[in-house]
């Protein structure tokens, strides 16, 4: 009969915890190396040895670890998300619908976020030595840095400025504004405001010109936060400086949330007084009373039209840079009850 070596208990675990690589190289025998090549099917192990091992690993109920596996035997590819805000539903619905598009593509996602992260430069420098393929859809303006980052494929979704050796959604909201604009103008809209950064913003100058075009003169009013106390603060505030506004733009649909709940605080009927419009489409708006009007945006298309390229890219079949690597999702105006 085999001795048992000790410390080690036959069954579920050992001394009370699960069984580890080291138990089971003890167990056989053996050194943790020929564990590693028994478990992962390696060569340079003879059968005996290998089946001594398994046997083993049996006995003790032993699950190698998946990312060990991986450092030995490559199973599955991994995909860098690079995103600014995950609190914000409008990345989070993005990271989701990658996150399942790239498993049943059978790759694994490091998902990585502006909001917290040191800085910049340590967050693209962590992701560049850990990811076969990077999708980023922040503010940080990869192609600035591309001679940066180690020669991946890498596809950035809405980077305003496209360059270099990349591939580009572009999230096009120009025929969407349009649409909108016309909208509030069909309603007798005359004093429209618009949220924006303190940096002039491209989706805020979309439609400050569009209303423009129409002969309308609207204000720009800057917000430094574009999220839900955004859009409270900033209403508060243009009840106060601009009570004649008969029309807001929020920076997006958070904000808009923000405005409509400040308005009706402020006992301002919407859309009898005010009209409200947000950017984004987010799913949490059609349960807002009333519902918001918004520029909308396929995340699960985009998700997918990002991926598609990345992963083509990857695998060589379609080369960085160039109209071929560029692909568009439009905006459409989804029309709610607040305009």
């Amino acid at each position: 009969m085999r001795r048992r070596s000790p410390g080690w208990i036959c069954g579920t675990d050992v001394a009370g915890r699960p069984a580890t690589i080291n138990d089971v190289a003890a167990a056989a025998g053996v050194s943790r190396q020929t564990v590693t090549r028994a478990v992962n099917d390696m060569p340079g192990i003879n059968a005996a040895t290998r089946e001594r091992v398994l046997a083993a690993a049996r006995e003790l109920h032993y699950r190698p670890s998946r990312f060990g596996r991986g450092l030995v035997k490559p199973l599955t590819r991994t995909l860098g998300l690079l995103i600014d805000d995950l609190t914000n539903p409008y990345y989070a619905e993005l990271a989701s619908a990658v996150l399942g598009l790239a498993a049943d593509a059978g790759w694994n996602v490091i998902l990585g976020e502006r909001a917290h992260a040191a800085a910049d430069e340590f967050l693209i420098d962590e992701f560049s030595g850990q990811v076969d393929a990077l999708i980023s859809f922040t503010r940080i303006g990869l192609s600035a840095r591309r001679d940066g980052l180690p020669d991946l494929p890498l596809v950035e979704i809405d980077p305003g400025v496209r360059a270099g050796r990349h591939g580009c959604v572009e999230l096009d909201m120009t025929e969407a504004v349009e649409d909108a604009v016309a909208h509030l103008h069909q309603r007798g809209v005359a004093h429209p405001v618009v949220f924006d950064h303190p940096r002039p913003s491209p989706r805020a100058t979309a439609f400050l010109g569009a209303f423009t075009a129409l002969g309308i003169d609207p204000v720009r009013v800057v917000s430094e936060s574009t999220d839900l106390q955004g859009g409270l603060d900033g209403t508060d505030r243009l009840l106060l400086d601009h009570p004649g506004t008969d029309a807001v733009v929020a920076y997006n649909d958070l904000m808009g949330i923000g405005v409509l709940r400040a308005l009706r605080l402020a006992g301002v009927d919407v859309p009898g007084e005010v009209r409200v419009i947000g950017v984004d489409g987010l799913g949490i708006g059609r349960f807002i009373t009333p519902r918001l009007t918004t520029l909308a945006i396929d995340m699960h298309r985009v998700a997918g039209e990002a991926l598609d390229l990345v992963l083509s890219m990857h695998a060589g079949t379609l080369p960085g840079g160039g109209s071929h690597s560029h692909r568009r999702v439009a905006y459409t105006l989804d029309l709610g009850e607040s305009t």
